[in-house]
């Protein structure tokens, strides 16, 4: 069973946690625990000694926050870390220059020239909160109690960021807040979008203020390169739609939306003396 499942379904003597939240460590021991099995599995499947990582970080993280990532991947048994911005992987990733990259805890906006971020924002805002404004909106409106997995199910099936062609429904089973007991209703892509409405359009704001700092010089290629959008948010239906009218550029998803930031720290391990410009200046060794 993934952990995300696990949420509200463990007996009292177990505890699900998110070791990682907005992008950033929430809980130092249990990201620790979960890096240092990771690293034992590829190790011994490779036969590897102490290993290089990178690590893809937001944009927006502060100095102590860099630095809890680097300790916790160094006490999990790697001997050097190197950070990379998520934006910059997501570019390296899909081979393209200007991303907006809507994770599960922050959305990270950059344009990126000569090998370089030239302008960038993070705003935590992104995957999860959508997913908490559905269960919000629900429990306002239809008075029920759902958790955030139910939430992220329905945004995958069903959510939208404008209207779709034909108006989808789905099932939803959870809690009613008046009796106590299991209760069945049908939502409605309508519905999830007005849930998920200001969230996204905290989104498309943060796209529009990047855009506005972007140089001049780099404008007329974006109009014709485009904004390429990364990330599990990149696959909320008509969101790439939604953008290209609210900026007034064309959008594209990028192929493989949730592995941009993998596939980008991959590629950069793999060429790390050529690519060492692009990494945030904080190599540890052991």
């Amino acid at each position: 069973m993934k952990l995300k499942k696990c949420y509200g379904r463990t007996p009292g003597d177990i505890k699900a946690v998110r070791p990682m939240k907005d992008g950033v460590i929430a809980d130092f021991t249990a990201t620790q625990l979960m890096l240092k099995n990771i690293m034992k599995k590829i190790v011994q499947r490779h036969n590897l000694g102490k290993p290089r990582v990178v690590v893809g970080v937001p944009s927006g993280i502060t100095e102590v926050e860099e630095r809890a990532v680097e300790e916790s991947v160094l006490q999990a048994g790697a001997k050097e870390v190197y950070l990379i911005e998520e934006p910059m992987a997501a570019a390296i990733g899909a081979n393209l220059d200007v991303i907006v990259d809507i994770g599960g805890g922050t959305t990270e906006v950059a344009v990126i020239s000569l090998g370089g971020i030239v302008v960038s924002n993070s705003l935590r805002v992104a995957g999860d909160e959508l997913d908490e404004d559905i269960v919000n909106y629900i429990k306002k409106e239809m008075n029920l109690a759902i958790g955030s997995t139910t939430a992220e199910q329905i945004k995958i099936e069903i959510g939208c960021a404008m209207p779709l062609m034909s108006e989808t429904s789905m099932q939803v089973s959870g809690r009613d807040l008046g009796t106590g007991l299991p209760e069945t209703v049908t939502v409605t892509s309508t519905q999830i979008q007005e849930a998920m409405q200001d969230s996204i359009e905290k989104i498309i704001d943060i796209v529009k203020q990047t855009l506005e700092k972007t140089p001049p010089e780099l404008a007329s290629d974006i109009m014709e390169k485009g904004i390429v959008l990364a990330g599990g948010g990149a696959l909320i239906k008509n969101f790439d739609k939604l953008l290209s009218i609210r900026t007034e550029m064309p959008v594209y998803v990028t192929e493989d939306p949730l592995d941009c930031v993998v596939k980008g720290t991959g590629k950069t391990i793999d060429d790390l003396e050529r690519l060492k410009s692009v990494l945030i200046n904080s190599r540890r060794k052991r």
